[in-house]
């Protein structure tokens, strides 16, 4: 990626790049403070199309849309904007159709960009929207959540649920380039923090050993938004997942290692109708569960295993009490999940902290007991 030198200059000295090697597909994760009003140099300096879209909710739009609009509109860029409600629920077929009528209704070309600004909500609808809208147009996230700019806006996984489970309906499109601006997370609600470091702990588990024990150092400060501390988990978090990506872009073999904690995380987010816990949350129960199911399988050290839930434990994620969880239901979610293969549910377990197996078939009694146990966990 040959960006003009000059341009780069223009950005706050406290950045950080990431690179996600894929051939003529590779992008750059832009990591820093204050980088929102930069956005439209980048833009130019990436070739982006004269006309944008920006698809945001109404909590981040309150914020930051007027902000990365004057910085478009400073660079000639047209923009279009679409507001949507906030939630897990615009991820579907019903509010893809409306964005699509709205896109036709502008006049929107082939050579146009969407940007999603917002979370990992945004960030899969909207590039769903760009990977499909006339065959595929371009795309930019501005990740606006912790969860989204450790992982979600990263490696090009877009999509939209079903009612009968998550990111069913999707594609893989890679942006032109990521934007994190660290400085937006100081707006979240901690509970936005807790999610994230759902995902930042997972790879610590699945790769590094050493990034797990530097968020059980630093755990609480990060859960106040110590800058330092975020900005790291946010960097190692990425290069992590670019490594994966990078070698496997559309999850044939070892990016299936990034789904640790998420086939009983997912049912558990279905379980409370997507609201009741967060994405982030359901993974750090899925993580307790699935890391339960590696201890009896004989894969993991007790030690290894309760270090894993110690540190989970560490963080303030509702009880999962409210959900009234029944196995069969769980069950039911699990078995339409995309990691079902010949209808097996198929899962990846840690050997220790550090190493995670690729899929395999799970007994489903030892399933049936790790939901049990997560449930004494989360009470």
């Amino acid at each position: 990626m040959n960006l003009q030198k000059n341009s780069l200059h223009t950005l706050t000295k406290k950045y950080h790049i990431v690179n996600v090697p894929l051939g003529n597909r590779s992008y750059p994760i832009y990591i820093g403070t204050n980088l929102l009003k930069n956005i439209g140099e980048l833009c130019v300096d990436h070739t982006i199309a004269r006309t944008v879209v920006i698809i945001t909710d109404e909590h981040v739009a309150r914020y930051y849309l007027p902000l990365v609009k004057r910085s478009l509109e400073k660079k000639k860029i047209s923009v279009h904007s679409i507001v949507l409600p906030p939630g897990e629920r615009q991820k579907s077929l019903e509010t893809a159709e409306k964005i699509y009528t709205k896109l036709l209704g502008w006049n929107i070309e082939r050579n146009s960009t969407i940007v999603a600004l917002g979370g990992g909500v945004i960030g899969d609808l909207a590039g769903f929207i760009a990977a499909t809208y006339q065959r595929g147009i371009g795309f930019i996230q501005i990740p606006t959540t912790l969860l989204a700019q450790v992982d979600s806006s990263v490696g090009g996984k877009v999509g939209i649920n079903h009612p009968l489970a998550k990111n069913m309906i999707g594609a893989f499109h890679q942006p032109q380039f990521v934007l994190a601006d660290t400085s937006v997370l100081k707006t979240l609600p901690k509970r936005e923090l807790i999610c994230g470091m759902g995902e930042a702990v997972k790879y610590g588990v699945i790769l590094d050993k050493k990034f797990f024990s530097f968020i059980e150092q630093n755990l609480n400060k990060a859960l106040l938004g110590e800058h330092t501390i975020v900005s790291h988990i946010i960097r190692r978090s990425c290069e992590l997942k670019a490594y994966v990506v990078s070698r496997d872009e559309k999850e044939q073999n070892l990016r299936a290692i990034l789904n640790f904690g998420h086939t009983i995380g997912h049912a558990l987010e279905h379980a409370g109708k997507l609201s009741l816990l967060k994405h982030g949350e359901a993974i750090l129960y899925g993580m307790i569960a699935e890391t339960n199911i590696a201890f009896e399988s004989g894969m993991i050290s007790f030690a290894d295993q309760e270090r894993l839930e110690r540190l989970i434990k560490r963080i303030p994620i509702p009880s999962l009490s409210p959900l009234r969880l029944k196995n069969a239901k769980l069950f039911e979610t699990m078995r339409n999940d995309k990691k079902v293969k010949d209808g097996s549910i198929r899962m990846n377990l840690p050997y220790t902290i550090g190493k995670i197996s690729l899929p395999m078939n799970v007994d489903e009694r030892l399933i049936h007991r790790a939901i049990d146990y997560v449930k004494l966990v989360g009470v």
